[in-house]
């Protein structure tokens, strides 16, 4: 019977940097006596002289533990799924065994491995608002066990949030959404330390605020806070993820530092009133999920630092046709933050810039 083998990054020099190989066995032993024939020198990695499963190594059939099966007398069935993982050393983080099999699935991704999964341990990032978009994006960077994760919301939960903001349930109704944010988290993954902020970003804040984070992804919904993001990305230096949902259409695109940002894209927001919000359109509720996961992913390969993320692309998404479309966009040399003779150099009225009366955001 032919079953797969997850081999980790540590043993692909053996197997010729093959990240999956078949061969056959009917036991675990069998497996491994097949695999070292194949490519020799990888028993003595999974067994010790005794011949017994070296207590620095996991192995896995299908997701089950063979410590928890029959261990090297395990049998194997045609089609199984066979994973190695072994303890890795040499970073800021070693992995304790529960994180080896809470990350197994990363880590015997070649482009993520011990690594990667490493360096998202090691990284953070801020959601601007909890709602539609900083749900969805919060539950995979917290599954994906990025280390802190901070929250920027100052509002309560409401019924009519439930239609799409997952991180709250009924029984949060009226609880300020960061702290429902703080226990769906903790639920998912202890790993993850969130550090919630109760507060409407302004101009007084948000430098303080943002400071501390790698990543800052942007989920909020109202003109005034996305040109303050942008600028204090921009003056910071900060990558910035951006999302936003209308009905039944989305947009996701990536800002890193010296290659645009918001106002190359948008100079100026629209008149008051004329571009309605999620409360007077409406929203559908598992848009927001498709958008948010996407902002995850690209807050991710920035963490990673692989892949080719949106910088300079803009992603259109609509979902009552199910199309993606992209369009290039580039860096305004006549933009008056990042451009090259700028004219704003630090932050201004947000509220006044955008026509919008102080206190009128909606949430």
């Amino acid at each position: 019977m032919t079953v797969k083998i997850y081999i980790p990054t540590p043993f692909r020099a053996i197997t010729r940097n093959q990240a999956t190989v078949e061969v056959e066995g009917e036991t675990i032993q069998h497996l491994i006596e097949a695999l070292e024939a194949e490519y020799p020198g990888i028993r003595e990695r999974v067994f010790d002289e005794a011949g017994e499963i070296h207590r620095h190594i996991n192995i896995y059939v299908n997701e089950i533990a063979v410590e928890n099966l029959k261990g090297k007398d395990t049998a194997l069935v045609e089609g199984d799924e066979v994973s190695l993982i072994p303890a890795i050393a040499g970073g800021a983080i070693p992995f304790t065994e529960e994180q080896i099999k809470r990350y197994s699935r990363h880590i015997i991704l070649p482009e993520v491995g011990g690594k990667g999964q490493r360096k998202l341990l090691n990284s953070s990032a801020l959601l601007v608002g909890a709602g539609g978009l900083g749900c969805p994006a919060a539950l995979y960077l917290a599954a994906a066990g990025v280390g802190r994760l901070g929250i920027v919301d100052f509002d309560l939960v409401d019924l009519s949030n439930l239609q799409r903001q997952i991180l709250h349930h009924t029984h949060d109704l009226g609880r300020p959404k960061v702290l429902s944010a703080v226990d769906s988290i903790g639920d998912i993954n202890p790993d993850v330390k969130v550090e919630p902020h109760q507060a409407q970003l302004s101009s007084e804040n948000v430098k303080e605020i943002i400071a501390g984070y790698d990543v800052i992804v942007n989920g909020c919904d109202n003109f005034p806070t996305r040109y303050l993001l942008n600028d204090a990305c921009y003056f910071l230096k900060k990558p910035m993820v951006d999302g936003s949902i209308f009905r039944f259409e989305g947009q996701v695109t990536v800002f890193s530092p010296g290659k645009g940002c918001y106002r190359c894209l948008y100079p100026a927001p629209p008149p008051p009133g004329l571009v309605p919000s999620c409360a007077e359109a409406g929203v559908l509720g598992v848009l927001c999920g498709i958008i948010g996961s996407l902002q995850a992913l690209e807050a991710i390969k920035l963490i990673l630092g692989g892949g080719d993320p949106l910088v300079n692309r803009l992603l259109f998404f609509d979902a009552m046709t199910l199309e993606f479309r992209q369009v290039k966009i580039r860096r305004d040399p006549e933009c008056p933050v990042c451009g090259d003779h700028p004219t704003i150099t630090d932050l201004i009225d947000y509220h006044e810039f955008c026509g919008v009366p102080q206190g009128q955001v909606v949430s």
